[in-house]
């Protein structure tokens, strides 16, 4: 019976080795009003969270730290932690005012459409955070006894994995945008749903 259970501990130890963290996904709203879907739509655009000089319907935008230890393996420095912290937030609209059918059930739609965008943005960066887990447990920099080698080389895979990870939200966002893409039709629905 004890040779089973450490035969079990050892088993789950090497299986905890990768993913075994959990994102933190919070909703940051922001108010809305408005009586017709227009004036609501008028309203995200005035009160909607700033990206760069313009306001946006919602932003996934996220804050990720790592516990990283780095160990001198004789003449190499291998890196044998690299436990994440990944907050992601979500900022939405919400709306102020009760609303009648049919423009509450187009509010609806619209509010989940949006929320459901955002949450492949948040996807996409928890793919990023795996693929950094991946590349760096077990990282290994030759003839670096100080561990200072290793730590340029690995920034130097963060940049890689952080510009695919925006160039693949860029990509999703023009196609959902586009005249014709699901959040423009999200947005003609709320504004005018003949």
């Amino acid at each position: 019976m004890r040779g089973a259970l450490l035969l079990a501990a050892l088993l789950f130890a090497g299986s905890a080795t990768a993913q075994d963290w959990q994102a933190v996904e919070r909703v940051e709203p922001y108010g809305v009003t408005g009586a017709t879907g227009l004036e609501i739509y008028q309203s995200i655009g005035a009160r909607g969270p700033k990206l760069g000089v313009a306001r946006v319907i919602a932003h996934t935008g996220f804050k990720l730290t790592w516990t990283r230890k780095y160990e001198r393996q004789g003449n190499a420095c291998t890196i044998t932690v690299n436990k994440p912290k990944l907050i992601i937030t979500y900022t939405l609209p919400k709306l102020k005012v009760q609303l009648s059918e049919p423009l509450k059930s187009r509010w609806d739609t619209f509010l989940a459409g949006v929320t459901a965008h955002e949450k492949v943005h948040g996807d996409f960066i928890k793919d990023m955070v795996k693929e950094i887990e991946a590349a760096s447990v077990g990282m290994t920099v030759e003839n670096d006894p100080n561990c200072q080698k290793i730590r340029p080389q690995l920034q130097a895979k963060l940049g890689e994995l952080s510009q695919a990870q925006r160039a693949r939200s860029r990509a999703f966002d023009q196609v959902e945008l586009n005249d014709g893409g699901n959040v423009h039709q999200l947005i003609l629905q709320l504004v005018d749903p003949s």
